[in-house]
């Protein structure tokens, strides 16, 4: 065989887990071929009882850092605080572009401008968009979730391609009509795929997870049957059951304040970019709750699992 024609070898690819691995949050993987190194979300976690004095827990990108001239660029699923709670922390430390749908971007423009981190590339995707890294080449690939925006990653390099599944759930009737994008899945699964690293939260648990449209429905009949002020208690940035929950109360005559520092700045930039929908005559300010009966009146807040500084526990 003629030399010249002779296919050179492929190199290894490494992947490496700083969080995301047998526990539920701070996801972030890397992914290392020859000198390009892409970075799979970069989420944050709480603290457990234990950890006295700890607001938030994120990765240790003590690896990130000793190479940080090679990483190309941060790759985010969804803007699920699980999944980009520690970008203005380890992006101080390792920067480089970000790419994400525009949900996802938006939410962690609000948290870079927080912490003024300015000078970070932040690139807007569209689903089956791709996207080249160095030797990588990404795809982003549709799924649904509880926050609209949420994709899968397709990640090829010469030595092949890992399907990151992000968060999601084969939902038939999710919220915003855009079901999971399986076709493109199968399209990869016929060519060859090299690793895939899926979501696993209540995999043990037998049956499938309820449609989106259902929990809509029991938030009807909770409206319904429920008499004076409705205080709800979500994650900020659970988009989808945020506009489930206030469509519900508007049909049943409520207004909707949100109370808490994070539910009020996430709502904002949510309806900025029509991600959420409400009639500008049913939003009211915290210093107007009692200038309205108490039936009238929904509350959205944060603290929904009893965390000590959000809006549900300090009411």
């Amino acid at each position: 065989m003629n030399q010249t024609n002779a296919r050179q070898p492929v190199s290894k690819l490494r992947i490496v887990s700083l969080g995301g691995v047998d526990e539920i949050g701070k996801n972030m993987y890397v992914f290392e071929y020859e000198d390009d190194i892409v970075v799979v979300d970069c989420g944050s976690i709480f603290p457990k009882e234990d950890m006295l004095g700890v607001d938030l827990v994120i990765p240790d990108v003590t690896y990130l850092v000793n190479k940080k001239k090679n990483v190309r660029g941060y790759l985010l699923t969804h803007g699920h605080e699980d999944h980009i709670g520690a970008t203005p922390y380890i992006l101080r430390q390792v920067p480089a572009p970000l790419y994400g749908t525009r949900l996802t971007l938006a939410l962690v423009d609000l948290k870079l401008k927080e912490h003024r981190i300015n000078g970070i590339n932040m690139q807007v995707v569209q689903p089956r968009d791709e996207v080249r890294l160095g030797k990588f080449t990404a795809k982003f690939i549709h799924v649904s979730h509880s926050i609209a925006g949420a994709c899968a990653i397709a990640l090829t390099c010469p030595a092949g391609t890992v399907v990151c599944s992000g968060d999601f759930k084969i939902d038939y009737t999710p919220i915003d009509g855009q079901i999971t994008d399986l076709q493109t899945l199968a399209e990869l699964g016929s060519k060859g795929v090299l690793a895939m690293l899926c979501e696993s939260t209540n995999v043990e648990r037998p049956g499938y997870t309820m449609s989106e449209i259902k929990i809509g429905r029991t938030f009807e009949n909770m409206f319904e049957q429920a008499k004076g002020r409705v205080i709800v208690a979500m994650f900020a940035s659970n988009i989808h059951r945020m506009q489930m929950v206030i469509d519900s109360a508007i049909s049943f005559g409520r207004r909707v304040c949100f109370i808490g520092r994070s539910m009020v700045n996430v709502s904002h930039v949510a309806m900025d970019i029509g991600e959420l929908r409400i009639p500008e005559e049913c939003l009211i300010d915290v210093d107007d709750l009692d200038r309205y009966p108490d039936e009238e009146i929904l509350v959205l807040t944060t603290g929904s699992q009893g965390e000590p500084m959000a809006g549900l526990t300090r009411m």
